[in-house]
């Protein structure tokens, strides 16, 4: 399983990203993927959720009004779609995803990320 981030880049405040997260090699069709980023010198953080057989998405605090998470199935691909973005969005983004076999273990995957820039 891989799972790909693309989309990331130089911003200025108050502009708009939309990341993409491709995941290859599931061959299962109920997961969660996520979003988390991680600034320089801070904890990683969680923003927001979804599961690949639908529900209502999950968002942190510092993610809800300003982010969007939205799905493909058909093209294994989750997005991101970051808007009002500030300073304090920039960081490295990466995608994670959860799959729990039956009778096993739940699995985790992460992927290399996607730097967002959020400067004037």
């Amino acid at each position: 399983l891989q799972l790909v981030e693309s989309g990331g880049g130089l911003v200025q405040p108050g502009g708009s990203l939309r990341l993409s997260c491709a995941a290859s090699g599931f061959t299962v069709d109920d997961y969660y993927i996520a979003w988390f980023r991680q600034a320089p010198g801070k904890e990683r953080e969680g923003l927001s959720c979804i599961r690949s057989t639908g529900g209502r998405p999950n968002y942190a605090a510092s993610a809800k009004g300003r982010f969007a998470i939205s799905r493909d199935n058909a093209k294994r691909t989750v997005f991101l779609q970051m808007n009002m973005l500030k300073p304090e969005d920039t960081a490295v983004y990466r995608c994670y995803a959860r799959y729990t076999p039956p009778f096993d273990k739940p699995r985790d995957y992460w992927g290399q990320g996607t730097q967002v820039t959020v400067s004037a």
